[in-house]
């Protein structure tokens, strides 16, 4: 898969992202709200082999540039639905790019068939669910502390609530 916006090329990861990679998945602000922590580099480059590996994860790299700035989370589900997420570089927060990629991403899928695209997100992370308003998503679900990724001192879940987001191929028209 390769697509390109006018700022950004959408592709498949490769071996040569490793730095571009650490160099957001090690910033303990960029994976506050995600399911891990951040990485030390030899958990990037084990992250890394799965992503070349699969086709659900889409880097998204700067045409002007070539850096790899972050990417696009795809995951298919049942019904002819997928899973939408992003994680960006913090330095490239800001300027358009999550949204430029993610409405291409979007676009493509449901051109291919797919009825409804739906994300998960912190009702702490504003940016992340702006983001998804902007783009046409809407709010179904706020699932109260139905979910934790990490334990306090005391190894006691903290829990956290969840908002749900979703799009059907029909509004996007």
């Amino acid at each position: 898969m390769r697509i390109e916006t006018e700022r950004l090329i959408l592709r498949r990861y490769k071996e040569e992202d490793l730095q571009d990679l650490y160099e957001y998945l090690s910033n303990p602000k960029v994976v506050e709200h995600e399911p891990y922590e951040a990485m030390t580099m030899e958990e990037v480059k084990g992250n890394l082999e799965w992503r070349i590996s699969t086709d659900e994860m889409i880097a998204v790299e700067l045409k002007e540039t070539g850096k790899m700035i972050g990417n696009v989370y795809l995951g298919k589900r049942d019904f002819e639905s997928l899973e939408i997420g992003y994680v960006f570089n913090e330095d490239y927060w800001n300027k358009g790019y999550a949204k430029e990629s993610c409405k291409k991403v979007i676009e493509a899928a449901f051109q291919n068939g797919v009825h409804r695209i739906y994300a998960e997100c912190d009702p702490m992370n504003e940016n992340s669910w702006k983001l998804l308003e902007n783009l046409r998503f809407k709010r179904e679900a706020h699932f109260k502390k139905n979910v934790y990724f990490r334990k306090d001192e005391q190894n006691q879940p903290i829990w956290k609530d969840t908002y749900v987001y979703a799009v059907l191929a029909r509004e996007q028209k």
